[in-house]
């Protein structure tokens, strides 16, 4: 029997994640990432940066 009730197959609905939502998904994957790939001190060294450009 075909579904026409207008949801998206596996009962989903369309809408839109809360953006906090969207990071809690990204953030440990990034966060592994950071770490295998060493890129680290980049990521400490770029906060600081923004951080004193905000603190002036």
């Amino acid at each position: 029997m075909a579904d026409t009730s207008g949801r998206p197959a596996g009962g989903r609905s369309s809408g839109r994640r809360h953006p906090l939502v969207a990071v809690a998904m990204v953030m440990p994957l990034a966060i592994l990432l950071t770490v295998v790939f060493g890129g680290w001190e980049a990521v400490v060294t770029q906060a600081s940066s923004v951080a004193g450009m905000l603190g002036r």
